[in-house]
């Protein structure tokens, strides 16, 4: 069983994807990016690669405007070495990969125009793929699309324009349940007519739901039964609502213990795309927690670099994981996790604020300038009387953290959560 991510990391520098605006996209400007972008996937890889994480979906941003007429650059010839090292890392590491085109991607529009830049779109995903030399088990995930006339009619028109595609695009195609129209029942069914491989995912079946109910790990069995050997282990999603936001929302971090309850129900071999606003870190998160051999040092690392960030929300629980963690011979991962969760969830008072902002000033306060020290302190003061916000201390922070090289913070969580 592998747990993977999407798209971008959290608190990793030198791994955003860049664009432009249609009227800047230029072919030297569209080249430096892709340039750049890709150069970001190669670092994201490795960051994976570093921690073993084995599931992973790339970014559709990766070439800017790479199904539209508006970019007409070979980028997978002149980017074609670069692309093809990328892969390599992917395949010798064991990872798999995938994408998933947005929301105007819909193949069952009743618009000719739409469908067309739906099947280009798909057309580049299957490019950036096929350029990496990844097999048929590195997927393009899509949802069925809209209504229209008649959810009927639809479902036919998708059928339709499916079987009209590339064989090197069908054979990376897999289609997943959405939390307005197309629910898993109905999804499954198109799947195992036209053997199309069925994404199972839990949240969009919490909103979705068909009128009979039944529970998920049926539901995932039943797609299990839709993916061959040829497209590699079955692949669900997996979120949570996020609190007093609309229906469907995914959460900003996984609650640890509500994923153990799911992720104990389903008891076999299976990859889990968590789909979560703190990426990579709710991805260590439960990799660490489903680990049957953890070593205390990997939550020792973790806690260096939330630490900062706890203190700021909370003194008292620093203090309690502080405290937690000394006790080495009988530690949780999941406890330790609850507890960040609980520190997380903390608005912070002025005080543990302005506590942590010391406490990271500590580490370069002997190097700093005079000016920088008083500029600091000047900031601080502003912040107190509330004049400005903390972010705009923690910037400041930042920049003399990047200046100092202050390792140890900049690979900490603090300026990102």
């Amino acid at each position: 069983m592998s747990i993977g991510y999407a798209c971008k990391l959290i608190g990793v520098s030198n791994t955003d994807m860049k664009s432009c605006t249609l009227k800047n996209a230029s072919i030297e400007r569209l080249t430096e990016l892709i340039k750049y972008n890709i150069n970001s996937l190669s670092n994201i890889i490795d960051y994976n690669i570093e921690n073993n994480i084995k599931l992973f979906r790339i970014s559709s941003d990766l070439i800017p405007f790479g199904s539209s007429e508006v970019n007409n650059i070979k980028w997978w010839e002149i980017f074609q070495k670069e692309l093809g090292y990328i892969g390599k890392k992917i395949k010798d590491s064991g990872m798999r990969v995938s994408m998933h085109p947005g929301q105007y991607t819909v193949l069952n529009s009743n618009k000719k125009e739409v469908v067309k830049r739906a099947v280009d779109d798909l057309i580049y995903h299957t490019r950036i793929l096929d350029s990496m030399g990844l097999n048929q088990e590195h997927k393009i995930v899509i949802h069925i699309g809209g209504a229209y006339d008649s959810k009927i009619l639809s479902t036919e028109r998708f059928v339709k324009n499916y079987k009209l595609l590339s064989e090197e695009v069908k054979k990376r195609l897999i289609i997943e349940n959405d939390d307005k129209i197309y629910n898993i029942e109905e999804v499954l069914n198109i799947g195992t007519d036209n053997n199309i491989p069925v994404v199972f995912d839990n949240l969009h079946n919490e909103v979705n739901a068909p009128e009979i109910r039944m529970s998920e790990i049926h539901w995932i069995n039943k797609c299990r039964d839709t993916w061959k050997k040829e497209d590699g282990i079955q692949k669900i999603h997996y979120s949570q609502q996020a609190e007093g936001k609309k229906t469907g929302s995914h959460s900003d971090f996984i609650v640890i213990n509500e994923f153990m309850t799911f992720y104990k129900i389903i008891n076999r071999d299976i990859d889990i795309m968590l789909e979560v606003k703190d990426k990579n870190l709710s991805c260590i998160k439960c990799m660490n927690c489903t680990a049957p051999n953890l070593k205390i040092s990997q939550l020792e690392a973790e806690w260096s670099k939330y630490k900062y960030t706890v203190l700021e929300k909370s003194h008292n629980k620093y203090n309690e994981i502080r405290e937690y963690l000394k006790n080495k011979n009988n530690i949780s991962a999941s406890i330790f996790y609850t507890l960040l969760e609980e520190a997380l969830k903390s608005e912070g008072s002025k005080g543990s604020q302005v506590n942590s902002l010391l406490h990271v000033w500590g580490y370069f306060k002997n190097s700093a300038s005079c000016m920088e020290r008083e500029s600091f302190f000047r900031d601080l003061e502003k912040f107190e009387a509330n004049q400005i916000r903390i972010s705009a201390v923690k910037k400041h922070l930042k920049k003399l953290s990047e200046k100092y090289d202050s390792q140890y913070i900049l690979n900490s969580y603090y300026f990102s959560i």
